[in-house]
């Protein structure tokens, strides 16, 4: 980053602002080089106000949730990253059908319990997701026949171009695992979301998420990873394809193909961004090879690469919470 930029910055944010902060220490997969700066926002309105301000200097930015599904550079991120922590959560019991406001920046795990707590249904599949609201709301997260879009009311959305505005289903135009969000060019970030629920029988909600714990902790491998890797292709398990291909188990570096689920990448110790983005592209061109399917990454590769595979290119945009 210029001199110049990074003293306006400073003039701008003063004490607030961090620099050449490790990225590493903001991901699950818990690999990443540095970000010239960084912010840390503790509501949704104070993530709006640091964005505008980012956007009005013409910096480059990324905004961040809990780092699930991204891998970010070993050379790390230029311009400013602003790690979003705002987890504000309001249950509104007086409406028809009870609604929840939730911040993007809060997890769902912690949505999924609070709702449970209060016997509300709809949810229940919130509880085992690691991700934030507005990871799940730009890519249509889900699980156990369920996804974000079958409870979404509304998202509260900053565009660059057009401004704070609220985005319905129908605007968002969800597909699986994606939005017009994770499609479109423009700028934009999610700011909070409003889910509809229904009344329940608070001992089996509970019971339904105690069985998702299990169902995930049975089929998925511990330890840091970004999730999921790739999307399931229709009619297919994007896990079974590389299982199949002969992978399950690869090793490059610090980082595997889980022997317990080859749609999953785990970092050993002292895996590099270079060793995962390898097993990807092995993976994915092994299976193309075998079985002319071209997997597609559910996970996002951000930051400063010497060269990103084609597949792995997203739009330069600051349009996610992750």
């Amino acid at each position: 980053m210029r001199k110049e930029v990074l003293e306006t910055l400073r003039s701008v944010f003063g004490s607030d602002l961090q620099e050449s902060v490790q990225m590493a220490n903001f991901t699950t997969m818990n690999v990443g080089g540095p970000a010239d700066a960084l912010l840390i926002a503790h509501s949704a309105d104070q993530l709006a106000d640091m964005i505008a301000k980012v956007w009005a200097m013409d910096v480059p930015l990324k905004v961040l949730g809990s780092g699930s599904n991204l891998l970010i550079s070993d050379k790390g991120i230029r311009g400013v990253v602003i790690i979003n922590h705002a987890h504000n959560i309001k249950i509104n019991t007086r409406s028809q059908p009870v609604t929840v406001w939730a911040e993007s920046g809060a997890l769902m795990i912690n949505l999924g319990r609070q709702l449970a707590l209060r016997g509300l249904s709809g949810m229940e599949w919130a509880a085992t997701i690691p991700g934030t609201v507005g990871g799940a709301v730009y890519g249509n997260a889900g699980a156990f026949g369920r996804e974000t879009c079958s409870s979404l009311v509304k998202a509260d959305v900053l565009h660059r171009v057009s401004g704070r505005s609220d985005w319905t289903c129908e605007q968002l135009q969800y597909s699986y695992r994606a939005s017009l969000l994770k499609r479109e060019t423009e700028e934009a970030v999610i700011l909070s979301a409003t889910f509809e629920l229904s009344g329940g029988d608070a001992q089996k909600i509970k019971a339904d998420i105690d069985s998702y714990r299990e169902r995930r902790s049975r089929n998925q491998p511990p330890g840091a990873s970004m999730g999921s890797v790739f999307r399931n292709p229709p009619n297919d398990k994007a896990g079974r394809l590389i299982e199949a291909v002969g992978l399950k188990g690869k090793r490059i570096g610090g980082a595997v193909i889980s022997p317990k689920h080859a749609n999953f990448i785990i970092n050993e110790g002292g895996a590099r961004a270079k060793d995962i983005l390898d097993l990807l592209v092995l993976a994915r061109e092994s299976v193309e090879k075998q079985f002319n399917i071209a997997l597609i990454p559910e996970i996002e590769a951000i930051g400063d690469w010497d060269h990103l595979p084609e597949f792995l290119q997203t739009k330069p945009a600051s349009k996610a919470v992750k």
